[in-house]
C-alpha cells in the first residue's frame, strides 16, 4: 500500500506526531508503513540481524542506533532477508551501507546516511522498548508511516481512504 504522509497529516492532525526531518529514503519502496517493532542498539546490529529473519508482514522495524555515524546498522544481506520475510520497512536512526543494492531491494528503508563500515557483533541491545529520536517516541505496537515527505507516528492504524 502507498502512504502519503501529507495527506495523513491533513486527515489526522490530532493523532500523528511528525519526526524531525533528518532521514533519507534508500530502499526501493518510497512509501511504507505498519506496526512498529523497535530495536535499540549502538554500533552492534546483532538484534537487527536476528529480527530480519522473523516474519515481518505489516511491520516496520525502527532501529535506534543513537544517531551514530561510525558504523552501518543495515546492509544488503539483512535488507534482502527483511524483504524476503515480508517486512514493510526499516527506519534506522544511524547509518546503513550497500546503498546501491538496497535501492533495488523491495523494502522501505530510511536512514540518516550511509557508511561503509560494518558493526561489531556483541549481541548487545534491546528489543521492543520505547525509543525516542527526532522529537518522537516510537512505541512497539503503535504505527509508523514514511515516504519522501517524512516520517509520522500514530497510536493507531491510519487509513488512506
Amino acid at each position: 500500500m502507498e502512504y502519503i504522509t501529507p495527506d495523513l497529516c491533513d486527515k489526522y492532525p490530532d493523532l500523528v506526531s511528525v519526526v524531525e526531518p533528518m532521514f533519507a529514503n534508500f530502499g526501493a519502496k518510497d512509501s511504507f508503513g505498519g506496526e512498529i517493532v523497535t530495536i535499540k542498539c549502538h554500533e552492534d546490529n546483532s538484534l537487527v540481524k536476528e529480527n530480519v529473519a522473523t516474519p515481518g508482514e505489516g511491520k516496520v522495524m525502527v532501529v535506534d542506533g543513537g544517531g551514530s555515524m561510525r558504523r552501518a546498522l543495515l546492509g544488503d544481506m539483512l535488507a534482502e532477508k527483511a524483504a524476503e520475510m515480508g517486512w514493510a520497512g526499516i527506519i534506522v536512526y544511524g547509518c546503513i551501507r550497500d546503498v546501491d543494492v538496497i535501492a533495488q531491494t523491495d523494502l522501505g528503508v530510511q536512514a540518516l546516511a550511509s557508511h561503509p563500515m560494518k558493526t561489531d557483533k556483541r549481541g548487545i541491545g534491546d528489543k521492543n522498548v520505547d525509543v525516542t529520536f527526532g522529537g518522537v517516541c516510537f512505541k512497539p505496537g503503535e504505527y509508523v508511516y514514511a515516504d519522501n515527505n517524512g516520517i509520522i507516528v500514530s497510536p493507531q492504524p491510519l487509513n488512506m481512504d
